[in-house]
């Protein structure tokens, strides 16, 4: 297997994943991406942006809404597989958990969303542009992305 990384990802918050993409054997090149942040060769149609958290991917809904928009989509109009990787942690498996999450801007803004209105936002957005969800921990995070781009491939 053969996988494009972004060339805008950091260093330091993706050397733990080329440190498993190279045990395992996957090779990697780095360049910029139409969308997302891994790509496959073997499968150019499934593509894969990580996030380091549910803070994160709640600031690309609500900080920088039309940036994140326009990525899906990008995506979708390509008719690319877009999934979101989340690594949040092993309390949130699924998008159900994000019901229970405590949103940490709650200490300070009386506006941000709690878990329930963040989930209800995922699931509208998921629909619509036909992404999918997909959760693990950081440390998983690579053999994650390797199981995804496998996904189908025989």
């Amino acid at each position: 297997m053969t996988l494009y990384v972004d060339s805008r990802e950091k260093a330091r918050a993706i050397k733990s994943i080329l440190a498993t993409f190279d045990k395992r054997g996957v090779k990697h090149f780095s360049t910029k991406l139409f969308c997302g942040d891994y790509q496959s060769l073997d499968n150019s149609r499934r593509v894969i942006d990580r996030k380091q958290n549910l803070t994160e991917f709640y600031n690309n809904l609500c900080h920088d809404h039309e940036r994140f928009i326009s990525e899906l989509v990008r995506a979708k109009d390509a008719g690319i597989e877009l999934i979101i990787l989340i690594e949040h942690g092993a309390n949130v498996k699924c998008l159900e958990d994000v019901i229970t999450w405590q949103n940490p801007r709650l200490e300070v803004s009386p506006y941000a969303w709690d878990g329930k209105r963040l989930y209800k936002t995922m699931r509208t957005v998921q629909q619509k542009y036909g992404i999918r969800y997909e959760f693990c921990t950081k440390r998983d995070t690579g053999s994650k992305i390797i199981e995804l781009m496998q996904e189908g491939t025989a």
